[in-house]
Order: structure tokens, then sequence, then C-alpha cells
């Protein structure tokens, strides 16, 4: 909900403070009689609810609200008890039992002088128990339909329990595939993270917070957090600010206007100040510039840390200035709890400062409906793991799969033409794994394999030869390679299941060299001696450098972790019930030096083409310096990727022609519309994701060669043509300049519509200057 007109700015310091005007008519008036809970009736608005709690808080309560407390080291009611009688403890977090869920409710509702509900938080990435797809292979679906409903999912599954809050979504740009937290990003590019981030914002959180089975979102990492040096996880990362606002922030100000609970400070610090002591984050941009009325939580124990990062000299120094920059709560830590009352008795804190925050915390617990409804009733949700759970597990999981190759039509693979099939690999029957990272409450035991699917889907009809080959994907034995060569060699057809354990990628899980780990590599070249069609599906947590095998395969379909349903989605698509129909959220590099690598990226000075590059290989002995076209190149890679952003392939072939706009010309203000016509020329039915990218020739500030600005997902018949129509606001070009303000300047830009990020179908139109 937006800030309301009747908010005025107070400063302490240089701390900017929102504090409603009701709220200081309230606190004058103790006689006012406004209970907390309303069950029914006529309720007063939630400021004014929000201001009367507050004008009856102590200090000392104020702060306890601001504190969010681990529950998952024993039996939390018992060591939890004492704070929350006493109102130390505004919310806790990693506690899924709904008996203790309960019971801390009641202690807090029941046992303390206020009787304030707890938020309860969790981790709930990709799902709760049915587990979708990682967050990054939701992404590659590019549906925020399908996005939406995945995060429902998981909001109805964990709500079950008592959690109220998740940790959710991650929609940091990530750029790097060697960062392990990739896997929970929704890719490369603000348009598309904003689309798909704000989908899932909504998913979590449904019509109405208050809802049953709704929980409260979090948009994480606030912010830069993806742009960490080498992919190191927690590195610091340095970005300009024009950099920040023009790729970086974009979604979380999506996810504020999709009405987004809470955000999440980042680890890393920003331009040399760690973000959860980042006054320019938390207050100019959130709440001056985006009127952002929720509340800023920090990550785990990050307020302690800015002391280990070397701006403040300990634990005092961190809570304040963490409170100061507008961290409302702070995670696990008790750098608030033993140190701010100290720092308002002083007077460096102003108790306004210490209101406004506390009333940000309180909304959101008034908009969740807490006071009204603080206990989980689970009879009153639907069933874990039910069928609508499932058919959304799988949908998610078959959209997301991006086939990255088919020569020679190798798939899909027909029962009828197949005596047998070997599966050979350590993630064919895996069902761990498939999970992905970040899955704390996932339930393995509901993992459909692709080796148990391809059973169920072939039958009889189909001998199916399973053979692990490898322990797991970091192994360098390879003991058992010669079973696997005669076991491919006596079938008709291949499929090596590959990839990485789902331990490789996540928080903490970065990697400097992100080509398929262990001897899998040597797995596929002893299999492709023998002759066989050979189909590479890779699970995997990130982008791969897969330059080592994609010769010597004649297929691969990248599934990324597909969650629950991953099996039967993979089987479906290897046997051609369905199309793929995934495109790449991520660019995929050659080689590791390549990184960061990504399609809308800077024109330079001095731009690559295939007349300016020369290979290492070729180049002459004693060559001259200036011989090799002096552009920005890789000696030994070239200026292109392996596969690009958007690219992925179909069982239908797709045509694009007769690109053309409504208007040449528009002024500021206006829209037009940009349209192509995308016929399936081949013969099976399909989805294809159309998309729109657009390059502004002249700016400001430079601009890349390319931004995606729309994309749709459409199906058509064999022989069937449609026209995709894309409406475009001058709104939608604008950008940051010079001054950091949000323009759209006039002047000519060309569009391009095709199936990915190389689309080559190109028209042009111009935007004209007011007269």
């Amino acid at each position: 909900m937006p800030t309301t007109n009747t908010t005025r700015r107070l400063r302490t310091g240089s701390s900017s403070l929102l504090i409603t005007v009701a709220l200081c008519g309230l606190l004058l008036n103790t006689n006012m009689s406004i209970s907390f809970a309303n069950p029914a009736g006529d309720l007063p608005s939630i400021e004014q609810r929000v201001a009367e709690l507050l004008g009856q808080m102590t200090l000392a309560e104020k702060i306890g609200q601001m504190n969010q407390r681990n529950a998952s080291d024993g039996y939390a009611p018992d060591y939890l008890r004492e704070g929350l009688r006493v109102g130390r403890i505004g919310s806790v977090l990693n506690v899924v039992d709904v008996d203790i869920v309960n019971e801390l409710q009641r202690i807090a509702v029941e046992e303390s002088r206020l009787g304030i509900p707890l938020m309860v938080g969790r981790d709930v990435i990709h799902g709760f128990k049915t587990v979708m797809p990682i967050p990054l292979g939701q992404a590659a679906s590019w549906n925020p339909d399908i996005v939406r409903e995945g995060a429902r999912v998981a909001a109805l599954e964990a709500a079950t329990t008592g959690v109220n809050w998740t940790f959710a979504p991650m929609i940091d740009i990530a750029r790097d595939a060697r960062w392990g937290r990739i896997a929970e990003s929704l890719g490369e590019d603000p348009f598309l993270a904003s689309e798909l981030g704000a989908a899932m914002v909504r998913g979590f959180q449904g019509d109405n917070l208050a809802d049953t089975g709704t929980i409260a979102a979090c948009a994480k990492h606030f912010a830069g957090y993806g742009a960490a040096e080498s992919g190191r996880d927690y590195a610091t990362t340095n970005v300009s600010e024009n950099e920040l606002r023009n790729v970086h922030l974009r979604p979380f100000k999506a996810a504020v206007d999709a009405g987004v609970t809470t955000l999440m400070a980042s680890f890393s610090d920003i331009d040399g100040v760690p973000a959860t002591a980042n006054e320019f984050l938390m207050r100019r941009v959130l709440r001056d510039e985006w009127r952002f009325d929720g509340f800023v939580v920090s990550d785990w124990d990050s307020v302690r840390q800015l002391a280990i990062h070397g701006l403040t000299e300990g634990d005092r120094e961190s809570a304040y200035e963490a409170a100061t920059a507008g961290v409302d709560m702070e995670m696990a830590g008790h750098a608030y709890e033993d140190n701010l009352e100290e720092l308002i008795s002083e007077g460096r804190i102003d108790v306004a400062m210490i209101d406004a925050t506390v009333a940000n915390i309180l909304r959101a617990k008034f908009r969740l409906g807490l006071f009204e409804n603080p206990y989980t009733k689970p009879a009153e949700l639907p069933a874990i793991a039910n069928e609508h759970a499932l058919a959304t597990a799988k949908k998610a999981a078959l959209q997301s799969v991006v086939m990255l190759k088919n020569d020679h039509g190798t798939l899909p693979l027909s029962p009828e033409a197949l005596d047998s099939v070997a599966l050979i690999g350590p993630l064919a029957d895996a069902p761990y794994e498939q999970l992905g990272t970040w899955i704390f409450d996932g339930d393995a035991n509901l993992s459909i394999t692709p080796m148990h699917a391809i059973h169920s889907l072939v039958g009889k009809q189909v001998d199916v030869r399973y053979l692990r080959a490898m322990e797991n994907s970091r192994s360098k034995v390879s003991e058992h390679f010669d079973d696997a060569v005669d076991i491919a060699a006596g079938s008709d057809a291949v499929v090596l299941f590959l990839g990485e354990e789902s331990i490789l990628s996540g928080e903490a899980h970065s990697r400097a060299d992100i080509s398929l780990p262990g001897d899998q590599a040597e797995l596929v070249r002893r299999i492709r001696e023998t002759g066989k069609p050979v189909i590479a599906v890779i699970l995997a947590g990130r982008p791969l450098t897969l330059t080592n095998i994609v010769d010597h395969v004649d297929a691969i379909l990248f599934a990324w972790h597909p969650g629950t349903m991953g099996g039967p989605a993979i089987a479906d698509l290897l046997f051609g019930v369905e199309s793929p129909s995934g495109k790449l959220p991520a660019t995929f590099p050659r080689m590791v030096g390549q990184i960061p690598i990504y399609y809308n990226q800077k024109n330079t000075g001095k731009p690559p083409s295939p007349d300016t590059i020369v290979h290492i290989d070729d180049i002459d002995a004693r060559a001259p310096q200036l011989s090799l076209g002096m552009t920005a190149f890789h000696l030994d890679a070239g200026y292109t990727p392996l596969y690009s952003f958007g690219f992925g392939l179909s069982y239908a072939e797709w045509e694009y022609a007769d690109i053309r706009t409504s208007a040449s010309e528009l002024r500021l203000g206006q829209s037009l519309t940009i349209s192509a016509d995308v016929t399936n020329t081949g013969e099976v039915a399909a989805d294809e994701v159309v998309q729109l990218y657009v390059r502004d020739l002249v700016g400001n500030v430079t601009r890349p060669v390319k931004e995606l600005k729309g994309f749709k997902r459409l199906r058509l018949e064999p022989g069937q043509t449609m026209t995709v129509d894309f409406d475009l606001h001058t709104d939608d070009l604008s950008f940051y300049g010079r001054n950091m303000q949000l323009m759209t300047e006039p002047g000519d830009f060309h569009a391009w519509i095709g199936g990915s990020s190389d689309a080559e179908l190109r028209t042009e139109f111009r935007i004209v200057a007011d007269d």
C-alpha cells in the first residue's frame, strides 16, 4: 500500500523518518480505546491501530519488535518464553512445527503485556514440501503465470506449519555464473527479473495478505549482491550509481510496486558502505523515492558483521549505523537488543526514529491479519503435495527445460523406433539432488526421478538399461566406465544424466571452474566412441561451460535442478509428449574467462565483429602488434557466448516475418505498437517465447546494445501463423542519466522481435521532441 498523503517528514541527524500525522495525534490521547484485534465490524484504519499500539509500548517493547530470534536450536517455547513474555522478540525464524509455532504465538499473544503476534520466517525459496525448479530454472520458463502459481503452492504448504513470512524472491541481477546464488536468482536481465519477481511476490502474498494461506514476501538482497567480485559469495561489490539504478535496482522497484511486504539488506558492501549500513539505499531510495512503507530486515547477523567489514569498532556502533541507515529488524544477532536503548538515552538516536521503525513492523503484522488470526489451523489449508501442487511443479519443470542442441533430429526419441535405451549418469536417479539448493523442507520422497519416469512412460515397450557410472557428479573414479560403454554399445540410444549435485550451487557454493565437475567429460567421450546417438540431460544450478562436451553429444536438454516433478517433465520432453520451450535467462559462456558476459552489454568505442576477430591459433609468428582488429574480444574465445540469453530450441520450427510499427514517430508520453508475424513451420504443436528488444542509439549516458522490453509465450499448431503485438510507451524506454534522474530522450531507436537476444528481424522508430 502507498504511503498516505498525511505523511510528513522528520529528520534526526542525517536520518529521514516517516511518521504519520495520525500517529502524532494519537500518541497524545492515551484514553482512546482501539482493540488491537478486530475480528468483525468497522475496523479502524491500520495506521490508527499502529498508532494506538505504539502509544502503549515501552521503549524496551519497541526495541523488542526489532529483534528476530532463531527458533531451531531446541524446543523454542522453553528458551524463548521469557523473551516473548516481556516483549523482547518481534519475530522468529526456522521453526516449521505447527504445534511449536502455535505455542510461541500463544505465549506472545496471551502472556505478554500487549499481545503482539509474531512474524514467523523461513526460507521458502522455490517450494516447501513440493519443490518447483530452482528460481533460475523458473526464469527459463519466461512465464509469470507459472512462477506466480508456484509461489502460491509454496505459500499454502508453508502456511500449514505456521510460517507467515518467506525470504524470497531473490531478485539480484546475476551475471556471473561462478556465483553459487545465481541458482536462486531470476537471471541476468532487469526486465525479466522484474516481471518474474513481481509475479512471485503476488503468488506468495495473494490478493489480500490477511487471507488464509498467504505469507509475506521479502525481496532480497538489497542491493547489488549479484555483482560480487569474482563470483565469490559475500565479496565486495563495486557498482556505480548509474549501473545500480539502471540495472540492479529495477527488480526491487518492481517488487515494491507489486506490494512486497519486506526487503532484506545485502551482506555485501556497495561502493564502500555495506548495505546493512547504507542510508542511501534504505532511506533515500527505498523510503524517500519509492515511498516504501513495509520494513527492512538484515541478513543473518549482518548488523554485527559491520565490524568485520571494518566499518565499525563493535556491536554498539554497528547497531547505530544499521538502525540510522534504516534496517528495521535485526535477524539472529543481538546488536539492537544490547545497544539501542543506551544509544537512545545518550541522544544519539531519537526515539521518533524507533517509533517509525516499529510502525513499519507493526503495519506488516496488521496487514497479515495476525492480530485477528495468530494461530494456524492446518485443516483450513490444502493438503501437502496435492494434485494441483504436483501438476504445477510438473508444468514449471516442463517449461523450464531448455534444449540447447538437437543435431539430426535426434530428439524426440520414439518408443516405436527403439528396442532399448541406456540411462547413464549420477543424476538419472537422484531424488534429493534434483531438488536443488535451498530446500530445507523439500521432501525427496515426493521426487519422481527421470529413471522412474522413463520406465513408467515407455513401460515394457522399451528395454530401459540404467547405470549410475559415477558415485556423484564430482567423482574422479572411472572404474564403472567400461560397464557404461558396454551398456551404451548394446542400446539404440544413450541418455547421459550429467551436471552438478545440489550442494555445488547456492549460498557460499561458488565455483571458479564451472565446467562439468569430476570425470563427467571423460564419461561423455567414452560413450561417444560407441557411435550411438548420445543425448545429454544436464541438471545444474548455474550455466555451465560445455565447450568440452558439446561436440561429443547429439542433443542437450538443460534441465537446471527441476524439482519434485523433474523426472516426468524430462521424460515427456525426451519422448516428444511435449516440446521443449524454455529459454535461457542467463548467457552461457564458452569458457569461464569470458565472465562477465551478458547480452545487454555496452557497445564500446571499438565493438567487435566477425571481420575484426582473429583466433589465437591463427596468428602468424612475429605478427605485428596492430594486426588483430583492435576490438573488444578474447583471442582464445572470440566475443560471442556459447549460448545467448533468450536462446532455446523446439521440436517445432519458427519463422519470424514482417516486423512493423504502428507509427514511425511518436512524442514523449505516447505509445506505439511493434508487431511481427510468427509461424510454426514445423510438424508439431509447440510453445514459443517471442521476445522484443530495443536499442536507444544515442543517450545522455551510453546505452546497451539491446534491452529486453517485452515477451509473450504463445502456442501454435503446425502451419499456424499469429501476429504478435507489443505495446511500447515512451516511459518504457526511460533510463537514469548523468544526473541520476529518470528520463526518456528523443532520438532514434532500433527494435527486434525474435526467439532470442540474437534476433535479426529489425525495425526502427523515432521519438521526436515536443515543439
